[in-house]
């Protein structure tokens, strides 16, 4: 599939009525898993192509191209609000931050898969250990409150045990800064990796930056708070992996290509008939919006579209959701990797001098007041050991105890 060689619909077709824009929410209780994940990703994406349009409009002082962006991104303001309205009223912040987890988890093992760049896979992995660790630390504040069912949540596709503790991921800023890639040096695989996870993990941080203030316990406050920095760690370390030398012309074309291959995945990998009908018809409409980056690119740089997608412009392999539940415990044997500028190391061969050691002392305080450790203590005196989703025993000796959380573990030298 090459959506360059497609005819675009008109553009203001994707302009209607709002009893065709706020559809039908889904059926939290029997919905597949995978089917929440993609409505999260592609709100997500939406607004990542929302804030990047204001973003290019506020740095042009040409009229007549904001006018034009103004009209691709209300198309893509409709898209964004047609498909947050399939997440039902009935499912609560807890359920569907269970699925932000599962998605940054799954989502982000079947983009490390087929990586060919080994530093972007390497970035992948990293942050990896510890979404997975996010999602183990929810699902046992979900047990504790009552709130829902992680098992039923997440499936049959992803197990839910400690990665990376939290507590250890707090790093010196310095270290988490990427280099980033060239675009022409890389292909089209790794810019939708990047383009993709990026989009992904912003989404994530902005959702709990903004639903940290409204949980109801104390306990989820804390959780909500503490996570949504180590979000921002990630956004971090993604964004830096973005070509910077990419201009805005090209960015717009590459956002508006990630849509198209995201949409046409969404379709192709759906189960739900009325849901696919909805990927398919958001494919078509970014197609439209697709046509017009080029142009505008052609227009105001002079530059073609296949300048920036040397290989022809056709979709790679396309992105489907499969459980990746051996992959990931391969990846959680390294909890003991931290960032050092823009590399990775085991703790234990850091200088005592080094930054991380002062940072996360002083970020965490008194690491047993701290909330992502408190959930898991009070969930063992509680429950009697902390609440696990795993198919056998967990790959790190260090994380097996379910009646003991693990906090040095990636944290304290020699642990």
């Amino acid at each position: 599939m090459n959506p360059f060689d497609l005819k675009p619909q008109k553009a203001d077709k994707i302009f209607t009525s709002w009893n065709k824009v706020l559809v039908k929410p889904y059926d939290k209780n029997t919905v597949d898993p995978y089917t929440r994940l993609r409505v999260i990703l592609m709100s997500g994406t939406e607004f990542e192509s929302v804030r990047f349009s204001h973003a290019f409009s506020r740095h042009c002082p040409n009229n007549d191209v904001r006018r034009r962006l103004a009209y691709m991104r209300r198309g893509e303001q409709i898209q964004q609000k047609r498909v947050a309205g399939l997440k039902p009223a009935n499912e609560s912040i807890l359920e569907h931050t269970i699925g932000y987890e599962q998605l940054a988890v799954d989502l982000t093992a079947n983009l490390a898969l087929s990586e060919k760049n080994s530093y972007v896979k390497k970035q992948l992995d990293f942050a990896l250990l510890e979404d997975f660790d996010h999602l183990y630390r929810y699902s046992d504040l979900m047990e504790l409150e009552k709130g829902g069912d992680p098992a039923r949540l997440v499936g049959d596709y992803t197990e839910i045990m400690p990665g990376r503790p939290t507590v250890a991921e707090y790093r010196h800023p310095s270290d988490d800064v990427c280099f980033y890639i060239n675009n022409y040096l890389n292909d089209v695989k790794t810019k939708l990796n990047i383009n993709i996870i990026t989009a992904a993990e912003q989404q994530t941080m902005n959702f709990y930056m903004n639903v940290a203030n409204l949980y109801a316990s104390p306990l989820g406050r804390k959780l909500y708070n503490e996570i949504a920095m180590i979000e921002e760690q990630h956004v971090t370390g993604y964004g830096c992996l973005k070509d910077p030398s990419a201009t805005m012309w090209e960015g717009l074309l590459m956002n508006e290509y990630t849509e198209c291959y995201l949409y046409y995945s969404c379709y192709m990998d759906e189960k739900d008939e009325r849901i696919k009908k909805i990927w398919e018809m958001h494919f078509e409409e970014e197609v439209a919006h697709l046509h017009e980056a080029a142009a505008l690119l052609q227009q105001y740089e002079g530059k073609v579209w296949q300048q920036c997608f040397p290989e022809g412009g056709a979709f790679p392999e396309l992105l489907k959701f499969r459980s990746q539940k051996e992959y990931i415990r391969g990846v959680l044997k390294s909890v003991r990797l931290t960032g050092v500028e823009e590399g990775w190391e085991e703790l234990d061969k850091l200088p005592d001098s080094f930054r991380y050691f002062g940072y996360n002392a002083k970020i965490n305080g008194n690491v047993d007041t701290v909330g992502t450790h408190l959930v898991i203590d009070r969930a063992i005196k509680e429950l009697e050991q902390d609440w696990r989703l795993q198919n056998k025993e967990h790959p790190v000796r260090a994380l097996s105890d379910r009646k003991k959380d693990n906090v040095e573990v990636g944290r304290v030298k020699g642990k």
